[in-house]
């Protein structure tokens, strides 16, 4: 095997472990060998190469870029003389992570946090009822005692997000090159 297979080999074995961890972005495997191959590409491509080199249609190559842009995975880019559009790699790989743990999460913090505070008004307007079973009564109790937990629990993780979102995670966790 020559130098040149060899460096090909090596891109592959990364091309194929980030298809199958692309799902950790939301992304399917599809997307995966797309961005892959973007990210070895030195430059940026338009829709047709990225098909020509995959061996993909058109279509499936537009629903995936659409996707990687969506999660912020890939930009589309400008490029003077050329008329079709151009995609490249974000390469900042932890502003990724932070990108998709933050949407993710942050959807995930407001739904749970809307439910908690809608269940717990339910809960005291029931505890406050006289007519309600005083056996009732303490099972709402103890159901807003679990509620105050999760509450807290999603507000941490909330600051959890802001960390992520302001950069001070980095004070704790350092990346790499800061190190």
């Amino acid at each position: 095997m020559n130098g040149y297979d060899k460096l090909l080999h090596s891109r592959k074995r990364i091309m194929e472990s980030i298809t199958q961890n692309i799902h950790l972005f939301g992304q399917p495997p599809s997307a995966g060998r797309q961005y892959s191959m973007l990210f070895f590409e030195n430059k940026p491509m338009t829709l047709d190469e990225m098909a020509d080199e995959l061996g993909m249609s058109k279509t499936s190559m537009s629903t995936s870029i659409r996707s990687l842009a969506e999660s912020k995975l890939v930009e589309r880019v400008w490029e003077r003389g050329v008329r079709k559009d151009l995609y490249k790699v974000n390469d900042d790989w932890y502003q990724n992570f932070i990108d998709t743990f933050s949407l993710r999460w942050g959807r995930s913090i407001s739904l749970h946090l809307s439910a908690i505070r809608k269940s717990h008004k339910e809960l005291e307007k029931l505890i406050s009822d006289e007519t309600t079973d005083p056996a009732v009564v303490e099972l709402a109790k103890q159901d807003i005692d679990k509620l105050v937990y999760i509450r807290n629990y999603y507000e941490w993780l909330e600051r959890l997000v802001d960390a992520f979102e302001d950069h001070d995670i980095f004070d704790l966790v350092p990346k790499n090159e800061d190190l």
